[in-house]
């Protein structure tokens, strides 16, 4: 096994987020700080309401906290504008989520370089990079395949193969294999740790299975807005 673990890839500063609705407000994340090394594999797990898929979005920009920072290599992305932030998401960091969101008009390798289109970049330029995902997720005899056509663990290989192409620095996956069978979901897991071991890809996953979670380097133990 490769080992890349290096500088801190992103890291969690006294971070707190509150939900409010009219009068009542719901302490969600209680000062949480952390911090995930370059190469990592590391899962977060907790009970239903715990808070878990709240700090994967803080992390990776989906949400801001109520207070506190976000540092994705050493750059406070915590206060970024829509704009900027959406630039940063395309830029650097990958998500995977349980469901696979793929269009359904779109061939497999259309649905994975859309992120690219949609950032403007020339498609000549990846056909390269394109080949050799397709290898690694194990599609490359299906990339005229449109959605329909393929099963669901396929389907989530083009989600990660897509959140893969433009080489972020971060992937981020939540419950990756909530929607498949065991089998299938261990298929996928093999995927991502391989993807790790051989890449050094940075993965961040919130996860609510211990199976899932043994693919991962470490654990973080999400309960009641805390880390314990």
């Amino acid at each position: 096994m490769k080992s890349f673990v290096g500088n801190i890839a992103v890291e969690g500063k006294h971070i707190i987020k509150d939900f409010r609705l009219g009068d009542t407000t719901t302490k969600v994340l209680k000062d949480i700080s952390l911090q995930v090394m370059q190469g990592e594999f590391v899962s977060i797990m907790g009970p239903s309401g715990s808070g878990k898929s709240t700090l994967l979005y803080i992390l990776g920009g989906l949400d801001a906290p109520t207070s506190g920072h976000v540092l994705l290599n050493g750059t406070d992305i915590s206060r970024f504008g829509d704009e900027k932030m959406s630039r940063i998401r395309r830029q650097k960091i990958g998500f995977v989520f349980q469901f696979y969101n793929l269009i359904p008009n779109l061939n497999v390798e259309e649905n994975i370089m859309l992120p690219l289109l949609l950032d403007g970049k020339n498609m000549g330029g990846y056909k390269q990079q394109l080949d050799r995902i397709l290898e690694i997720v194990g599609l490359a005899n299906r990339r005229k395949h449109k959605p329909r056509e393929l099963s669901g663990g396929q389907q989530q290989r083009v989600a990660i193969a897509r959140a893969l192409i433009g080489n972020p620095e971060i992937l981020f996956a939540d419950e990756p294999t909530g929607n498949l069978d065991s089998k299938t979901g261990a298929e996928i897991m093999n995927l991502l740790r391989e993807i790790n071991q051989n890449s050094g890809q940075t993965i961040i996953m919130v996860t609510h299975s211990p199976d899932a979670a043994k693919s991962s380097s470490r654990v973080i133990t999400v309960q009641d807005g805390m880390i314990f």
